[in-house]
């Protein structure tokens, strides 16, 4: 029987594609050919800032986590020695926030008589990718003047030339070879396992990120859409050695650009324009030494689900994966020497492939914990063509279980790096018919998804960086390991109250004894979708425990510790933590009783929400009035009773101004509480009245919707 492979979340192919890093230009082709010479190689300075600031940090490869910064005076020189005379083609500068203003970058054969190949007049920080023509064995930054009062500081210093070691990616065509059960793929007729990951900074900057990969035993990158901005990425690759899986967009796949429904039964308009759109990057790129193959469509016959049902949805399934068929003929009738493949993320979309689509060269899948059992569902299927698997990596947020609070219970660091090393030995397991992997995911977004997916957030490398690492060069010897965090708890992780503390404590210790620096971040993915993850106030109270002061906002949060080394790594364990309103001493004597509003919301989201809602007990229902000013909801407490506190539990329709007012009659009213600064989530108001009615007179929303209340409390 065929399992299911579902997708990943469109978090996973959606925020992760963003990079902060910007380029300030993009190599052409003539420079991107040229490989890096720089890195490793010996480096000095006229200075240096302290400690661990050193000129050899500019050649290390560590792009975000190690820097040379020079004393505050001009002028100030880094010089890298090449170990023997280049053509220079390119230096790309990587600057921290001390950057040169002015400054050139000079070449010399004997390191004192020096030619200026690059006057820098306005620079302004971020990137400087600066092409260059000219020779020597020496190259030197000259800064000459600086925008501020600190000095010159560079992450990376990376100079291209003619010169140097780095393999070039093997040459000639590429073959899926062999037969069944014994296939293999080929490269200019050598052997060739796809080690790879998916890639996820933006395509101009891959020439930051290459040399890392290159670092890390990777040999393919993939891509999910194919256009004009894809050359960056296959020119870095080129001249670091590796290859490209060019991946081309169909509806209704998973990731971004891919969303919609298309009618592939009737709708001959879209497919002839993919057809046509398909074979012009074929064109473009066949011939660029990076390409590896192609891969059409992502996760679309699963997706069709979204889109069709019954009868409709089997014919449409059919119809899709023709198409694929159609398209993998279109580009081998342009290029016979790459191969064409077509990635879903259930293994029971490979009937439809195997009996519409007999021209692709081999399948693709997205797999992730359950990425051992696709070999089972090959073998039981009775394929006839071998596989990739396009992503992998730890059981994703569909996979694993919901945990107490009922969000589903993100695997640790250790799991996750537990979780690669299983796939790949899952993935080479499958001999003859696995042709290797892109495993998921080469991102550096520092987000909810990206802790879950990303071998580096923000740019931090990770316990499963380092995992891929050893998977694909067999160890990983001299490598300065992350922090590991284990045992992890939080207390309450049920009823934290808004707004006050709680507490967080796990077992931190890093493998070489770095000192460590911890932090505590937020995330309210579950509890308002934002998938941010936001810096929380804490404090430490020693031995791994820390004070954490809650969201005001109620609902289901995740904490974060993430714990750096100070070396460019990191720790990241997290639990949810369920926010409640904070106890109030006292009987709510609004509970149940009579409540009248001025309007109410009879349809609309989860509506209808008439006044009574606000004094039922829930916090998962709400009162919501019109969307106008001034509005009013009331309780008849039944009697004249001590009332003490208020306790006001505001959806995000929230009131900015509004007046707390108490009546004995239900007529007469006089107003005991005024706020215009009202900012949502939760309002606790002490009061010391005694009265049978309570009033919200609302004359200013915070947003453009309406007023809504989850909770109105009146304690007693």
């Amino acid at each position: 029987m065929l399992s299911l492979r579902r997708p990943a979340l469109t978090l996973t192919l959606g925020a992760l594609f963003a990079s902060s890093l910007t380029l300030i230009a993009a190599p052409t082709e003539a420079r991107a050919a040229d490989p890096l010479i720089s890195q490793g190689k010996t480096a000095t300075a006229s200075s240096n800032e302290g400690d661990g600031l050193s000129a050899a940090q500019v050649v290390d490869g560590d792009l975000t986590g190690t820097r040379w910064s020079s004393q505050w005076s001009d002028p100030q020189w880094i010089r890298i020695d090449l170990g023997e005379r280049a053509n220079l083609s390119r230096a790309v500068l990587t600057w921290e926030s001390a950057y040169g203003k002015a400054y050139e970058i000079q070449a010399s054969d004997n390191g004192t008589d020096w030619t200026t190949l690059k006057k820098v007049t306005d620079g302004d920080g971020g990137t400087d990718d600066l092409a260059l023509t000219g020779s020597g064995r020496y190259v030197r930054m000259l800064g000459t003047a600086r925008p501020g009062g600190y000095g010159y500081s560079l992450w990376e210093f990376q100079i291209y030339g003619s010169q140097g070691t780095i393999d070039p990616p093997p040459g000639g065509a590429v073959n899926v070879t062999g037969g069944q059960g014994a296939w293999q793929l080929t490269v200019g007729g050598q052997p060739y396992t796809v080690k790879g990951l998916t890639w996820g900074p933006s395509m101009a900057d891959a020439p930051k990120y290459m040399p890392d990969l290159t670092s890390m035993g990777v040999n393919t990158v993939r891509t999910w859409g194919t256009d004009a901005s894809t050359k960056p990425l296959l020119d870095a690759a080129a001249a670091n050695g590796l290859r490209v899986m060019n991946g081309f967009w169909l509806q209704p796949g998973g990731g971004p650009g891919s969303g919609g429904c298309a009618n592939y039964v009737t709708d001959t308009g879209y497919k002839s324009t993919m057809l046509t759109e398909i074979a012009k990057w074929v064109e473009t790129y066949k011939n660029h030494p990076a390409t590896l193959m192609w891969n059409v469509g992502n996760e679309s016959v699963l997706g069709l689900q979204n889109c069709y049902s019954g009868a409709e949805l089997e014919a449409q399934r059919n119809a899709y994966t023709t198409f694929v068929n159609d398209a993998a003929k279109k580009i081998h009738s342009i290029d016979a020497d790459h191969p064409v493949t077509s990635t879903d993320a259930w293994t029971g979309a490979w009937p439809y492939y195997k009996r519409n689509a007999p021209d692709l060269d081999l399948y693709s899948m997205n797999a992730y914990g359950d990425t051992c059992g696709v070999q089972q569902d090959w073998e039981e299927g009775g394929y006839t063509k071998p596989y990739i698997i396009t992503e992998s990596g730890p059981a994703g947020e569909w996979e694993v279980p919901d945990d107490a609070n009922g969000v589903p219970d993100e695997p640790t660091d250790v799991q996750k790096r537990d979780g690669y090393t299983k796939a790949w030995d899952c993935i080479t397991g499958h001999q003859g018919v696995s042709l290797g992997a892109t495993l998921f995911h080469y991102g550096l977004e520092h987000d909810f998804g990206g802790v879950w997916f990303n071998l580096l957030p923000d740019g931090l490398k990770r316990l499963s960086y380092y995992a891929v690492k050893k998977a694909y060069t067999g160890s990983n010897a001299g490598d300065n390991l992350p922090p590991v965090i284990t045992d992890m708890t939080v207390t309450p992780a049920g009823s934290a109250p808004a707004g006050k503390e709680f507490t967080v404590r796990a077992d931190i210790h890093d493998p070489e004894g770095d000192r460590l620096t911890n932090k505590i971040f937020l995330s309210g993915n579950y509890a308002n979708g934002d998938k941010r993850l936001v810096p929380a106030q804490f404090r430490s109270t020693g031995n791994g425990t820390f004070a954490v002061a809650a969201p005001e906002k109620l609902g289901v949060w995740k904490v974060y510790i993430q714990s750096e080394d100070g070396k460019g790594n990191a720790g990241i364990e997290t639990k949810s933590v369920k926010v409640v309103a904070p106890p109030v001493t006292g009987t709510n004597v609004a509970l149940g009783k009579a409540t009248t509003a001025s309007s109410s919301q009879a349809s609309y989201g989860d509506c209808p929400c008439p006044p009574e809602r606000a004094t039922d007990g829930k916090t998962d229902t709400r009162w919501a009035s019109d969307w106008s000013d001034p509005q009013w909801i009331s309780v008849d407490l039944g009697a004249r009773v001590p009332v003490r506190t208020l306790q006001l539990v505001w959806d995000p329709a929230y009131a900015k101004s509004y007046q707390v007012q108490v009546s004995d009659d239900g007529n007469v009213w006089r107003t005991v509480h005024t706020t215009t600064t009202g900012n949502g989530d939760i309002d606790t108001i002490a009061l010391t009245e005694t009265a049978r009615h309570v009033r919200l007179q609302l004359t200013a929303r915070g947003t453009g919707w309406g007023y809504s209340l989850h909770e109105f409390g009146v304690y007693s």
